[in-house]
């Protein structure tokens, strides 16, 4: 299963849904008006509860599987480490040692709920569950926008993932999208951080209360990109300059970077020739950058590399290109732009040589 979505066997339906905009491979729920949050955790089938159960292993000098009798196994307990079970299904998620501490989903929705201090000022998107459960995600719009110019508005939006599979952190992330072609920006300043991360420990539901403080962070690092983005759409660039900037912030390595740098051309990949000609293109002639804010602006030739992995880029499925655009190479590619575009901002050509 490509999308890699869970599938309850007891609804028959996959766990996900979307407001409006149908996504991952089209399954799940569509709706057309934002949910609240009891209705959001159960339209993404995420209303079930996951405990913690000692681990067994048996006696083998005991255990027959000829015997045609009644077979009689000796339980033998596995000290320090327990399974995370989903107690609808009895699906084992994962191993996890006596210091994990479960999360349940309806934390993750209260710790929205919480950001902006009740549940009429959070409009969920999207949520849903992978594999057997073992990993959740919920992305949800804030109120507020930041706006570049008077008409280009960015909304701005906060996601969430958690595991219940004993693997990786409770992770909350700050993510604008930029509203008129959905390009995820995903810039995170260098002095400020764009996320938290909440470890699996006894503590993590306490913290996850606390969590509201990223609004503030959220709220400092949107004004910071609105000077930011707003500056960009003044300064002017050309499009060789547009160009170079795309060579460098879509190169994969030091070795293509070096190539670059010292005008060996001839050395570069075909691959990485035809992606940067891809998003070229989009810079020159996509709609969306023909508007006054972004047409031969720096902001524009910013928005041409995360529009690239957001609306041309070829992904083998819709999972691949979340995972890309949130924390891969989608989101290593943009904050390369953004260093750059910021460099550009303050030295000008001299900055991509």
């Amino acid at each position: 299963m490509a999308h890699n979505l869970n599938y309850n066997e007891q609804t028959g339906a996959h766990s996900f849904f979307s407001v409006k905009e149908k996504a991952w491979h089209g399954l799940g729920k569509i709706i057309t008006d934002y949910p609240t949050s009891e209705e959001a955790i159960r339209f993404a089938g995420l209303d079930y509860k996951v405990e913690k159960r000692p681990l067994f292993t048996y006696d083998n000098e005991n255990f027959n599987a000829n015997e045609e009798t009644d077979i009689i196994i000796p339980e033998i307990e596995v000290p320090g480490f327990y399974a995370t079970v989903r107690t609808d299904s009895d699906n084992v998620l994962g191993v996890v040692g006596k210091d994990y501490e479960v999360v349940q989903n309806v934390n993750a929705f209260d710790f929205f709920d919480s950001i902006v201090g009740g549940k009429d000022g959070i409009l969920y998107e999207t949520a849903g569950a992978l594999g057997k459960g073992e990993r959740i995600f919920i992305t949800a719009k804030l109120p507020n926008y930041i706006r570049i110019g008077r008409d280009d508005l960015i909304e701005q939006y906060l996601f969430l993932t958690t595991s219940h599979d004993g693997y990786g952190s409770i992770t909350a992330a700050f993510t604008p999208i930029r509203i008129c072609c959905q390009n995820t920006l995903n810039a995170a300043l260098r002095n400020h951080g764009h996320s938290i991360k909440i470890r699996h420990t006894a503590s993590a539901v306490d913290r996850l209360k606390q969590a509201h403080q990223l609004l503030g962070v959220t709220n400092l690092l949107a004004k910071e990109l609105e000077e930011v983005f707003n500056n960009w759409s003044r300064i002017r660039i050309t499009d060789n300059a547009v160009k170079r900037l795309i060579q460098v912030a879509m190169a994969p390595n030091k070795e293509v970077l070096q190539n670059l740098q010292s005008g060996k051309l001839d050395e570069l990949s075909t691959n990485y020739n035809n992606m940067v000609s891809s998003v070229m293109e989009y810079a020159l002639t996509n709609p969306t950058q023909q508007e006054v804010t972004t047409k031969g602006t720096l902001f524009g030739a910013y928005n041409a590399v995360t529009g690239y992995f957001q609306n041309v880029r070829n992904y083998k499925d819709d999972e691949s290109k979340f995972k890309s655009i949130m924390y891969g190479t989608g989101l290593q590619r943009s904050q390369t732009a953004f260093d750059l575009c910021k460099e550009f901002s303050k030295h000008g050509i001299e900055s991509l040589n």
